[in-house]
């Protein structure tokens, strides 16, 4: 399933400092019967985001009409838990194409990168700095640039490199899934396999 391309990302986030927080509390184990990559992002955070009536708890970020943006600040240790892929994929349905922290944990980490999901993981005290910022100033704007491997906090200057693997940068680069990397390496494949002795 091929999605945008990302090369540079220039938006407003949505804050939330919070440590630990798993895949369960991403997308709860209720809404993961679906198959299709569709429909998730109603329902992240949903414990969080609404009561047991479905009425919005307005002291929760995404309820909080100030914040908006394609980016999730998050706290250490973001997708923690279970492996399961619903949570990328219900963070992606959101809206969102990046989320920053400082540490991820891997399996979410890489589920993110096959649906297009940029997981950015930067050091304590710029979090911490983004965070401070996002406070002052719900309108803060991070710039995220994948070819460069640099997000900057646009309000101070500040900014860090941060890693990805070769791989998955190139497939984001250029909108592709694993599918659609190696469909694009089609032809190369059938040359390939023409000279192969059977």
């Amino acid at each position: 399933m091929a999605y945008d391309k990302f090369t540079v990302l220039k938006s407003s986030a949505y804050p939330l400092p919070i440590e630990n927080v798993d895949t369960d509390q991403i997308i709860p184990a209720r809404f993961l019967k679906a198959t299709e990559r569709k429909g998730f992002g109603d329902n992240l955070f949903r414990d969080w985001r609404y009561n047991s009536d479905g009425s919005p708890k307005e002291d929760f970020v995404l309820n909080k009409s100030i914040y908006s943006g394609k980016i999730l600040v998050g706290g250490r240790n973001f997708g923690s838990g279970s492996s399961r892929e619903h949570a990328a994929w219900s963070v992606y349905d959101f809206g969102f194409r990046c989320v920053i922290s400082s540490f991820f944990a891997d399996i979410f980490k890489n589920n993110c990168l096959n649906v297009g999901v940029l997981p950015v993981q930067v050091s304590e005290s710029f979090l911490a700095e983004i965070f401070a910022e996002i406070e002052k100033d719900a309108n803060t704007e991070l710039l995220v640039d994948l070819e460069k491997q640099e997000v900057s906090l646009l309000s101070t200057g500040s900014k860090e490199s941060f890693d990805i693997n070769g791989y998955k940068k190139e497939n984001m680069l250029n909108g592709f899934d694993d599918i659609d990397y190696l469909q694009n390496m089609k032809d190369e494949i059938v040359e390939f396999a023409d000279q192969r002795p059977f």
